[in-house]
């Protein structure tokens, strides 16, 4: 995913900016990493160059969790639409 089409990208739902957090990037261009809106709390990842911002009915969060624990991150039990980094309490989407 180009850096540049983060500028026109916003949260499918409610419009609002998103906050992004590269994890890994090739040839200039993201190729993990995750995106937040902090109005809605709700995650957004980039797998392989491609975001993942389907709608929550279709969603499988399933296959994102193999990804998301590789980045050191787990969905929160409590709150599906929000994750949490590995051996701390710190809820990400807060």
């Amino acid at each position: 995913m180009r850096k540049a089409l983060l500028d026109k990208m916003c949260c499918p739902f409610d419009k609002h900016d998103l906050q992004v957090t590269i994890i890994s990037e090739i040839d200039e261009e993201i190729h993990e990493g995750i995106m937040l809106c902090p109005d809605c709390q709700r995650y957004f990842p980039i797998i392989y160059g491609i975001p993942i911002m389907t709608p929550d009915e279709y969603r499988q969060k399933g296959l994102e969790a193999p990804v998301m624990e590789k980045w050191g991150l787990s969905v929160d039990p409590h709150n599906p639409d929000r994750f949490r980094l590995e051996n701390t309490q710190k809820v990400i989407g807060d």
